[in-house]
C-alpha cells in the first residue's frame, strides 16, 4: 500500500486483506528476477487463513514458478494447511524448513545442469584388448589366491592407458641392484607379496635409494622389517619391485573401486597416500563415467582447489586426470571379477598423473552370469553395437550407439536438414534446436532405449549423417522406432541399415514387436519398412502406423 514501511522489499502490513495478499503474490511471480516464492503467514485479525490458502492455491495454478508456504499459528491454521497440501503446495511450520527445501531444490536442479553439461570427447580406448587379462585372472585363481601382485595389477592399468611408472620384479638383492643400474638411480623398492596389501605399514616401501650400497642396505632392512612385524608373511614374499623414483610428486591421490551390496561397483576418488584413512577427503561415483562425471567426482572430493596448485606446486593437468578416471571406469565395467581395486597413490608430478602403486583383489563370490554387467547399476556404453559399414557409393561409415559427447555433432546434423526431411522425422520444422532438446537425444538409458548414429569422416572432421532410435514401452514388450538420414546421404542404403540394426537390438532385448508412426505421404519410408517386413495400418489423421512382429 502507499503507506508501506519502504524497508522490506515486500510489505503487505499487518492489516492486509486477501486482495492485498493476492496482488503482492502476483506482482512477485511476474517479476523476472523472482524464480520462486516463499509465503510466510502468521495469525492476524483481518486475514482469514482458510481464505488466504484458497487464494494462494488459485494463484499457484496459473504460475509455473514453485510456491512454498510457511503457516505459523498452531491449531488456527490446520484447515488452511490442509487446503494448501490438497493443492500440492508444500507447507511448513517454520521459515527455516521452507528455505532448506528451496536449497535442496536448487541443489538438485544445479546437479542436473552440471550432469548434462556436454562432456568433452576424450581420447580413451573404449575397447582395449582384454583376453590376456581374463587369462591372467584365471591363472591367479588356479593358484588359489585372489590378491594380484603389484606387477600383475599394473598390467591392467597399462592395458587401459592409465600411466604407470615401469615396475620390475627382483627376486634377490643382486637382481635389484642390476635393475636399478639399468633404469637409473634414484629408485624405490617395495615388498612383493600377494598377501601384503598395505606395504607401508610393515616397512615394505623404501624410497630415495641412490646407489648400489644403499640398495643392498634397503633390501636387507626391508626383509628385516617384515621379519619383525609380520613373520607369518615371510613364506609369501617373492622379492621386491623396483621402479624409478619421480623427481617430485606434488599431489598424492587415491583412485579405487569396491563392490557395494546395493550399488554394485563404485568408484572412490580423493586425497591419497598414507593419510587417506585419516583425512577423509573422498567422493564416490558410479561407473560408467565420461569426462563430465569425472570432473564432478574430482570437485565433490574436496581436492579440486588443491589440484589447481599452491605454494609453488604446479597445477594438475585436469584433462589427463579426467582421462585416467574414465579409463579406470572402463576397466571396472569390463571386469566384474574385480572385487576391490586401489591405485594409491596416484602421484601427480609435473602436472601428469602416474600410478605409483596398485592393488587388485578379486571377488571370491563372483560367478559367471547371463547378465552382461551384473556388477553395475547403470548400463554402460554398449560397445558390442559398434560396427564398420559402407554406403553404396563405397564410403566407410561407423555405426555405433549415441553418446552424450555427440551433442555438437547431433546439433550440426539437425541444423542442416531440409525442412522436408525434418518434417518427415519430427512432423514439424524445429527452428530452435536447444541444449535441453539435445540432452534428451544424446543422454539415454541404454537399458530402455537405444540410438544408433552413423558417423563419417570428412578429412579430419567427424560428422553424424544418420540416426535410428528405439524407445521401449513401459511393458518392455514393444517399442517405438524412428530413423533419420541427412539429405546429403539419401538413397545410399543407410536408412535400410539403420532400421535393420534397430530390429536386431529389439530382438536382443526380447521385444514382441516394434512399431513406428510415419507421415502417410512419406512413401520413401513406407516402402523401406515394407521391404523389411513391416505391416502398415490404415492411415489416420495423416499418419500411418507400421508394425513388425518379432515373435
Amino acid at each position: 500500500p502507499s503507506f508501506w514501511s519502504r524497508g522490506n522489499p515486500v510489505d503487505v502490513l499487518g492489516d492486509a486483506t486477501i486482495e492485498r495478499y493476492t496482488m503482492a503474490i502476483n506482482q512477485c511471480l511476474q517479476d523476472n528476477n523472482v524464480d520462486a516464492l516463499l509465503i510466510i503467514y502468521t495469525p492476524q485479525g483481518s486475514t482469514n487463513p482458510e481464505e488466504l490458502a484458497e487464494a494462494i492455491a488459485s494463484v499457484a495454478k496459473r504460475s509455473q514458478k514453485p510456491i512454498i508456504a510457511t503457516l505459523m499459528g498452531g491449531k488456527t491454521i490446520e484447515k488452511a494447511k490442509t487446503i494448501l497440501l490438497h493443492n500440492n503446495i508444500p507447507t511448513y511450520g517454520t521459515p527455516e524448513e521452507a528455505i532448506k527445501t528451496y536449497l535442496y531444490m536448487y541443489k538438485y536442479s544445479r546437479n542436473l545442469e552440471l550432469l548434462y553439461e556436454t562432456p568433452a570427447d576424450l581420447p580413451v580406448d573404449q575397447a582395449p584388448p582384454k583376453n590376456n587379462l581374463k587369462a591372467l585372472i584365471k591363472r591367479v585363481l588356479k593358484e588359489d589366491r585372489i590378491i594380484l601382485t603389484e606387477v600383475e595389477s599394473k598390467n591392467f592399468l597399462t592395458t587401459y592407458g592409465i600411466p604407470v611408472i615401469p615396475t620390475y620384479m627382483a627376486t634377490n638383492v643382486d637382481s635389484a641392484v642390476n635393475i636399478a643400474n639399468k633404469i637409473g638411480y634414484p629408485v624405490v623398492i617395495k615388498i612383493l607379496s600377494p598377501q601384503i596389501t598395505h606395504k607401508s605399514d610393515l616397512g615394505g616401501v623404501i624410497i630415495g635409494i641412490n646407489s648400489d650400497d644403499a640398495m643392498r642396505d634397503a633390501y636387507y632392512t626391508m626383509m628385516d622389517n617384515i621379519n619383525k612385524k609380520a613373520p607369518h608373511y615371510l613364506e609369501s614374499i617373492q622379492g621386491v619391485t623396483v621402479q624409478r623414483q619421480l623427481e617430485k610428486i606434488d599431489y598424492e591421490i587415491i583412485l579405487g573401486t569396491k563392490k557395494d551390496k546395493d550399488f554394485g561397483s563404485v568408484i572412490v576418488f580423493g586425497l591419497g597416500g598414507i593419510e587417506t584413512e585419516i583425512i577423509k577427503k573422498i567422493a564416490i561415483g558410479l561407473p560408467p563415467m565420461n569426462q563430465t562425471l569425472a570432473r564432478r567426482l574430482i570437485e565433490d572430493s574436496g581436492t579440486y582447489e588443491m589440484l589447481q596448485g599452491y605454494r609453488g606446486k604446479k597445477p594438475a593437468d585436469m584433462k589427463l586426470l579426467e582421462q585416467a578416471i574414465v579409463s579406470f571406469s572402463n576397466l571396472i565395467v569390463d571386469f566384474p571379477e574385480i572385487g576391490e581395486m586401489e591405485i594409491n597413490p596416484l602421484g601427480i608430478s609435473n602436472g601428469k598423473p602416474y600410478a605409483l602403486d596398485a592393488r587388485i583383489i578379486l571377488d571370491s563370490k563372483y560367478t559367471e552370469s547371463s547378465l552382461p554387467y551384473p556388477h553395475l547399476v547403470i548400463t554402460p556404453y554398449p560397445t558390442r553395437h559398434i560396427i564398420s559399414w559402407r554406403l553404396t557409393d563405397g564410403r566407410e561409415v561407423t555405426l555405433r550407439p549415441i553418446r552424450p559427447e555427440d551433442e555438437p555433432l547431433e546439433h550440426e546434423m539437425l541444423s542442416t536438414l531440409s525442412e522436408k526431411t525434418m518434417r518427415e522425422r519430427f512432423f514439424s520444422v524445429i527452428k530452435d534446436i536447444t541444449h535441453g532438446m539435445l540432452i534428451r537425444f544424446c543422454n539415454i538409458d541404454y537399458d530402455r532405449e537405444m540410438a544408433i548414429v552413423a558417423e563419417i569422416k570428412e578429412g579430419n572432421r567427424k560428422r553424424i549423417i544418420g540416426i535410428s532410435r528405439l524407445i521401449l514401452d513401459s511393458d518392455l514388450k514393444s517399442g517405438e522406432f524412428a530413423v533419420l538420414v541427412h539429405d546429403d546421404f539419401h538413397s545410399k542404403g543407410l536408412g535400410y541399415k539403420l532400421v535393420d540394426m534397430i530390429i536386431g537390438i529389439a530382438q536382443e532385448k526380447g521385444l514382441d514387436n516394434i512399431y513406428g508412426i510415419v507421415l502417410s505421404d512419406n512413401e520413401r519410408m513406407l516402402r523401406l519398412c515394407r521391404k523389411l517386413g513391416f505391416v502398415s495400418g490404415l492411415p489416420c489423421s495423416g499418419v500411418t502406423r507400421i508394425t513388425l512382429t518379432l515373435k
